[in-house]
């Protein structure tokens, strides 16, 4: 889902989605600098987790084993939070979220339907328990913090669901103001780079096993992209685990924008929302995330042995590529400098929210792992 930093001094005009102007030839050649940039500095990742074990095996040396994964995000905050990221370069590296939808879609061949509808199942329960404990916690603490109703909802909603695309979403249905769209946005990336960096140690810490740790990652990282991440540090399987945990958290941006919006219409400070079960069906697929549809599809036409086994090798190569260049974009969006502009009440807020999710998430986790039993193998 989106991840890019927005400034909070911006204009309605400039969190418009829509594009001002159809695409042309011209428009289409600018992306190439920017996905060039994100292949060079996947691959640049991928042959230095080669050249590193190489290295050590060679000189003998017991060194960890660091992941591509972490060398291509790396690599993009290096480049980016040093010598910077010209402009030249901003619209290609911004698709690294078209890349990652992509990548999702193309994972669809990797696992059976059913495997899905009862990962999918039990992954709603979790969520829904971890989202009203934090949620709670998270408007409770802004409330204390004397922040806004609007950015403490902001700032709940992309910590429970899906981060800067669940507060865009909802940015619309609550008239939030752009300050505090910018502010909620700043605070949830800082911590996706945090939980980033810091659930897969903690994992191993802990002992989690594959399953584990990517139900963990897909329950309390924010951002789809910094989940997917998150999790393929831990294992392959731990990531899969994770993108399909997130796919169906993400599925519910719709239903949790909806109440807000509900919440806010009722005391006057929000447009009203049409009666009628219709009206809220449309407000409902209106934020629902497409590409998970595209997941569910090509997940069905694996299980009903439609794709023969090159077609399933091939979108395999597809996705790893696709994530490669979306982990490149990861470590080249995050430019740490901004995210420290952000005002400390938020950003505790924050804070509080992903330990609140990462402690609750865990203790699901474990209970419904190691006392109910209900592992689910991908």
């Amino acid at each position: 889902m989106s991840d890019t930093a927005i400034d909070p001094n911006k204009t309605d005009d400039e969190f418009d989605e829509t594009p001002s102007e159809p695409l042309t030839v011209k428009s289409l050649l600018a992306y190439l600098p920017g996905i060039a940039l994100l292949v060079a500095v996947g691959v640049l990742g991928k042959y230095t987790e080669i050249w590193w074990l190489k290295i050590a095996k060679h000189e003998h040396w017991t060194v960890p084993d660091i992941e591509y994964v972490l060398w291509a995000i790396l690599i993009g905050l290096l480049i980016t939070n040093t010598v910077g990221l010209h402009r030249i370069f901003r619209p290609g590296v911004g698709t690294y979220e078209f890349w990652l939808k992509v990548g999702i879609i193309a994972l669809g061949s990797r696992f059976v339907l059913g495997d899905v509808a009862k990962l999918g199942g039990t992954s709603i329960i979790q969520i829904l328990v971890d989202m009203t404990v934090s949620g709670a916690i998270i408007l409770t603490v802004a409330r204390l913090l004397g922040l806004s109703g609007k950015l403490g909802s902001l700032l709940a909603i992309g910590t429970a669901i899906c981060g800067v695309s669940a507060i865009i979403a909802a940015k619309g249905a609550i008239r939030a103001r752009n300050s505090d769209v910018g502010y909620a946005i700043a605070a949830i990336l800082a911590l996706g780079a945090v939980a980033l960096f810091a659930l897969p140690p903690l994992g191993h810490a802990i002992g989690l096993t594959d399953h584990e740790f990517g139900l963990w990652a897909g329950l309390a990282v924010d951002n789809t992209a910094e989940t997917t991440a998150t999790g393929y540090l831990f294992s392959d399987t731990a990531g899969k685990t994770a993108v399909l945990v997130k796919s169906t958290r993400n599925a519910l941006i719709g239903f949790v924008v909806l109440g807000f919006a509900a919440y806010w219409a009722a005391r006057g400070e929000a447009d009203a929302i049409a009666p009628g079960l219709r009206a809220k069906a449309a407000f409902v697929w209106a934020k629902f995330p497409k590409f998970v549809l595209g997941f569910l599809a090509v997940s069905a036409l694996a299980t009903a042995h439609w794709l023969n086994k090159a077609q399933i090798t091939n979108l395999g190569n597809l996705s790893r590529w696709a994530f490669l260049l979306t982990f490149a974009g990861v470590g080249l969006n995050t430019n740490i400098r901004e995210l420290a502009r952000t005002g400390w009440r938020p950003l505790v807020v924050a804070v509080i929210g992903l330990v609140t999710v990462a402690v609750v998430s865990l203790g699901l986790v474990l209970f419904t792992s190691r006392v109910l039993h209900w592992n689910v193998g991908v």
